[in-house]
């Protein structure tokens, strides 16, 4: 039997995809599913792809029947189950086999199993993979960390399979250990604020100038056609065009304003607070989604707090549509910018030397937050790898200049007319914080001296930590 280039392990929307798009791009893959009668329903919907693929019911027949050193990909719910998949596949494995975790796992779990591994003569990669459904069939981005021996042995499968962009494939190794799921989680820290910031801009429009459905998803229609183009505003304007196969209506109307969230953006915003580095858009966008799960008491807050809500209005001589895009822009380059300066404070703690240009490039397609600007973000980082943050070099802070009265004016208004815009007003603040030569910490340093004699810095250089208010001073 001629030999498998590659193995997966877990065979549910994402695995199949993966599966099949594997050996659509010519490489022959070896699948297993803890439940049998999966793995041959597989094999029947592969259709002429099932050449490419040998399909196994046992570990041991599906150890056996990949190519060493054997790269497996593990394609299950992240956390305790992945730590029982290795340790049943390990009695199998020989020295230099490789397990993949391409899950949306933690980071720091990924580090741990790296730990765990380091002297057993079997290695690791933690592999983030972003594209959803689609992604995972038709070309996703990999974010790949691990050793790069191992990342050699996988890296024609992966560059195979992953989105390309001008024919540039979106898959890159990015550092030792927890580097890619951790890239993988900022990615998905920024699709959480990206996402809230066009949700509020779409609350604008709907509650603010009562437009309906199918008027505003031509708003994001137009959109994506200059600076907004992304695939986020181009899902947006489908989303918003789509009917209801019941009722006729607009689906989004039938939709419950209550969202979910797996996991990620919180760990986004948690590894960003472990750091002391201000993420305030997506920390907005994970409170924002918290708040939407909180219905029954909303409804019943409306009753208390009726009205208070009126009509969006912007300065006369204004156009409308342009400002709200401008806004948009600027809030989605302060989310950007979040991100970035997270992953760039966390390439410094880990050791990872994490390569800005080749994240910003790899999700240039195939990702949820790629888009028209992700290639400024590579000719920005390429031109200067070291920048303090996105917004101060050149490009992007001539694109801050523009856009920022938009969102100052916006905001503004949202908050005049009683309509919710916690990620937009969170980096219209991060803006003039980060701004502010001389800030307002002096009063909280003065304070944390005064209750808890913890000093401060004084702006003449001398030698006098403390106020005189009884600290010894």
């Amino acid at each position: 039997m001629q030999t498998a280039e590659i193995g997966l392990i877990g065979l549910g929307v994402m695995g199949s995809n993966l599966a099949l798009n594997i050996a659509e791009k010519g490489n022959r893959i070896a699948v297993f599913n803890r439940t049998p009668a999966r793995t041959g329903e597989f094999l029947d919907e592969a259709g002429d792809l099932g050449a490419n693929i040998v399909g196994c019911l046992t570990t041991e027949e599906f150890v056996a029947a990949i190519r060493p050193p054997r790269p497996i990909i593990i394609m299950i719910k992240a956390g305790d189950a992945v730590d029982a998949q290795i340790d049943a596949l390990m009695p199998h494995l020989g020295n230099g086999d490789i397990m993949i975790d391409a899950g949306n796992a933690n980071f720091r779990d990924t580090m741990a199993r790296f730990d765990r591994l380091k002297d057993t003569g079997f290695t690791f990669i933690g592999m983030g993979v972003s594209g959803g459904e689609e992604g995972a069939r038709h070309g996703p981005s990999i974010m790949v960390g691990g050793t790069p021996d191992s990342y050699a042995r996988v890296e024609n499968v992966l560059t195979s399979i992953a989105a390309k962009y001008e024919g540039d494939p979106c898959c890159a190794w990015l550092g030792p250990n927890g580097a890619g799921h951790f890239v993988k989680t900022i990615h998905n820290g920024i699709e959480y604020a990206d996402m809230q910031m066009i949700a509020e801009i779409y609350g604008i429009l709907r509650d603010g100038l009562e437009k309906q459905a199918p008027e505003i998803a031509g708003i994001f229609g137009g959109w994506n056609r200059g600076r907004l183009n992304s695939y986020l505003i181009e899902i947006t304007e489908k989303v918003l065009q789509a009917k209801d196969t019941v009722t006729g209506a607009a689906i989004v109307d039938m939709i419950l304003d209550r969202a979910g969230q797996k996991g990620t953006g919180k760990w986004s915003v948690i590894e960003a607070q472990q750091m002391g580095v201000p993420a305030t858009a997506i920390e907005a966008a994970v409170a924002a989604r918290s708040l939407s799960s909180m219905k029954d008491e909303r409804v019943a807050a409306e009753a208390i707090f009726p009205g208070g809500r009126s009509r969006f209005e912007l300065p006369a001589g204004l156009a409308l549509e342009t400002e709200l895009e401008l806004a948009l822009f600027a809030a989605k380059i302060a989310a950007y910018a979040q991100g970035f300066a997270v992953l760039s404070s966390a390439s410094r703690a880990y050791g990872w030397s994490l390569p800005m240009p080749t994240i910003a490039r790899i999700w240039r397609a195939g990702c949820i937050i790629r888009s028209q600007f992700l290639d400024e973000i590579t000719r920005a980082f390429t031109a200067n790898p070291e920048a303090a943050n996105l917004i101060v070099t050149p490009a992007f802070s001539a694109m801050v200049r523009e856009s920022l009265p938009s969102l100052r004016r916006v905001v503004a208004a949202a908050v005049t007319a009683g309509l919710p815009v916690p990620a937009l007003a969170s980096a219209l603040s991060y803006f003039d914080s980060y701004r502010q030569a001389r800030g307002t910490a002096n009063l909280i340093q003065a304070q944390r001296d005064f209750f808890g004699a913890h000093g401060f810095e004084r702006t003449d250089g001398l030698d006098r930590p403390h106020g005189p208010w009884g600290s010894g001073a």
